[in-house]
């Protein structure tokens, strides 16, 4: 509740730009999932492109220590600061424009990079501070998940890659660190196309608050989480076979619920193994 009110308090400086037409609360404090060393992330929605001094002036007049200071990159402008209470802030600009735009090549042209995503799940689950006819606007847009970028999920993210064709010979070597990146890729893929049959946005590209997400899931192999988590702490020859019977749940339900898809190259490229 602190942070919530914090992050109020700290978007009343904001709004006192005319620049700005609309901030999110999003991260860890916008979906409730906050503890002690949670910050505070707000999206800045511009009207204009923001100069250091819009930037800069809302930190100096609560007293702010910066902590990172970004230029313009990949369309964002982010900066991260302390308040003299010494809570954190992680603050990401974007353009008004920029963030309707992202929206349509998600939601209409099925667009699975993370990074768009990320913003799209903010603006479906984040919290209005500021211009809350605009949000809402936002919001509506990306309410429904297209059954489109579902497949699409599905389909990319089961060419699990060929170094887990390797699997074998790297437990075999004892190649520990190379055999635990696979692992934690071909993770990060299941959870993709899970995100994909399940409807919903990827909100963040090294897939945050796991547990959480694997419970508002309705499709997905039983006890996932926990056996996910196995994967990484038991030892390396149960992590190789356990997550090998997690991938072929993972395919029985891409066909139980998803039959129009043709997943036949990725099944034989999964089973080739080295």
């Amino acid at each position: 509740m602190r942070l919530l009110q914090k992050s109020k308090d700290m978007a009343e400086v904001y709004m006192q730009n005319p620049k700005i037409e609309a901030i999110i609360l999003a991260g860890s404090v916008s979906r409730n999932l906050q503890d002690e060393n949670s910050d505070i992330e707000l999206h800045i929605l511009w009207s204009s492109p923001p100069e250091d001094e819009d930037r800069k002036t809302p930190i100096k007049k609560v007293g702010g220590t910066i902590l990172t200071y970004h230029p313009y990159e990949g369309e964002e402008w982010s900066e991260s600061y302390l308040t003299e209470d010494k809570i954190k802030f992680e603050i990401s600009n974007f353009l008004f424009v920029s963030v309707k735009r992202f929206i349509s090549n998600v939601v209409d042209n099925y667009e699975t990079d993370y990074d768009q995503q990320c913003i799209v799940a903010s603006i479906n689950d984040g919290v209005d501070l500021y211009g809350k006819g605009k949000i809402r606007t936002l919001k509506n847009r990306v309410v429904e998940y297209p059954l489109e970028l579902s497949k699409q999920m599905i389909s990319e993210n089961l060419w699990l890659g060929n170094r887990w064709n390797n699997r074998k010979a790297l437990l075999k070597r004892k190649d520990w660190l190379m055999l635990y990146d696979v692992i934690c890729e071909v993770q990060k893929k299941l959870l993709g196309v899970l995100f994909g049959m399940n409807k919903m946005y990827v909100h963040h590209p090294a897939f945050k608050w796991m547990q959480y997400n694997i419970e508002q899931m309705r499709i997905k192999p039983k006890n996932l989480y926990d056996r996910m988590t196995n994967i990484l702490l038991k030892n390396p020859e149960h992590s190789v076979f356990e997550l090998e019977v997690v991938i072929e749940e993972v395919l029985i339900l891409v066909e139980k619920y998803f039959p129009e898809l043709n997943i036949s190259e990725q099944k034989k490229q999964i089973g080739f193994v080295k």
